[in-house]
């Protein structure tokens, strides 16, 4: 039987072995520092002997490392194991990230719970069980937290404690579905402590002081599920390069805005209150224009009844139909048509004529298709101009 020592002896990069286990691709080890999936931390990487490493498993009790390729040493053959450095010690760092996060919404967050963990090569991620609205100004405050207490440079330690005891400790955060092996029936739980501020039942690899850390950059928040709030932020490299990019766009907004970082804020919401404003005038200027138009619509008589018709230019077909019911006034029907390549067509009717019978009658004669009540249809797609659609009506 072997098992990884890679969670209590973080910093091991090489070792020696023996094979005791070789099927196919497949290797077991008498004992191995390469961290086995799990708990939402991806296995390490490496060479054993002269073989890379691509993923590492625990399976039945035992540590299997899949090769890239089938090994050249044999059972009791003794091999050298080389954790790629690189990676683990990102892993190291975003998995003890996690846990200051976690303590960080501890001092921010309603009725919190632990629901996941990921790590990916670019970023993490911490599913959260809360009550707590994690608006924008939440995200802030945690990142504002969690780089905090990588500044404070607080210890990271683990030890092994009793699970009943574990249990009874309020403090300490647990998740028995993502820390996979974690409990496996055993009397005692690995706790991961960070000095006075977050204390949690987990199996991976930690740096032992968050200053290790690096700089975290939260990305954003999303809802994986009924109850959870999932924080994604990434750490060391990825961090400075994501906090680079909204600097630029910072530093782009206020060029644009014409007003420094600090004014940023106001400015730009100064300048969407104008931009709303102006939308709100071009649109009631719009409106205006296009009663005008409708009000100078032909009236025309066709079978005892009072039809207004004419053509509409630079408006949608929605729009133009909310003017013709209001324009519509006291004539029986009221026409509208687009002028475009394919124009469309607008119908409202005081109920006499169906307003429906209007459109089909037009695309029976012309092509396209639509439809509607008896009091406002529309039509589209019609093969005619609006000169030959309008002479059409007329007759």
């Amino acid at each position: 039987m072997s098992s990884s020592l890679a969670s209590d002896n973080p910093t091991v990069r090489a070792f020696e072995a023996t094979v005791t286990d070789v099927d196919g691709q497949s290797v077991v080890l008498d004992e191995t520092y390469f961290y086995a999936e799990g708990g939402g931390q991806p296995s390490d990487r490496g060479v054993l002997g002269d073989t890379e490493v691509v993923h590492v498993r625990a399976a039945d009790g035992v540590v299997v490392h899949e090769l890239a390729t089938e090994p050249t040493f044999s059972v009791g053959d003794e091999v050298t194991g080389v954790v790629d450095d690189d990676f683990r010690t990102y892993c190291m760092r975003a998995h003890t990230a996690s846990h200051v996060l976690y303590g960080a919404a501890r001092h921010i967050f309603d009725e919190l719970g632990y629901g996941g963990f990921g790590i990916s090569d670019e970023k993490v991620r911490v599913d959260f069980e809360t009550t707590t609205d994690v608006d924008d100004t939440a995200l802030v405050e945690l990142e504002r937290l969690v780089n905090r207490a990588v500044w404070d440079a607080r210890d990271v330690s683990w030890e092994e404690i009793p699970v009943e005891e574990a249990r009874e400790r309020e403090e300490i955060a647990f998740n028995v579905k993502t820390e996979e092996g974690v409990f496996a029936d055993a009397d005692e739980v690995r706790i991961v402590s960070i000095e006075g501020w977050d204390w949690g039942a987990c199996g991976g690899t930690h740096v032992s002081n968050t200053i290790e850390i690096g700089p975290v950059e939260v990305l954003g928040r999303s809802n994986p599920g009924e109850g959870l709030t999932r924080v994604e932020f990434a750490v060391g490299p990825s961090a400075i390069d994501h906090r680079a990019e909204l600097q630029t766009a910072a530093y782009d907004a206020a060029s644009a805005l014409g007003t420094s970082l600090d004014d940023l804020g106001p400015t730009a919401s100064s300048a969407v209150e104008a931009r709303s404003d102006l939308e709100s005038e071009l649109a009631d200027l719009k409106s205006e224009v296009l009663g005008a138009r409708l009000a100078e619509f032909q009236t025309v008589e066709r079978g005892g009844l009072t039809w207004k018709i004419g053509s509409i230019s630079g408006f949608e077909a929605n729009e133009v139909g909310e003017a013709v019911k209001e324009a519509r006034d006291d004539a029986d029907v009221m026409v509208a048509v687009g002028e475009s390549n394919a124009p469309f067509l607008v119908v409202a009717s005081a109920g006499d004529v169906a307003a429906g019978d209007v459109v089909s009658e037009v695309t029976d004669e012309f092509g396209g298709g639509g439809g509607g009540s008896p009091t406002f249809a529309q039509g589209g797609g019609i093969g005619a101009s609006a000169d030959e659609v309008l002479a059409f009506l007329r007759d």
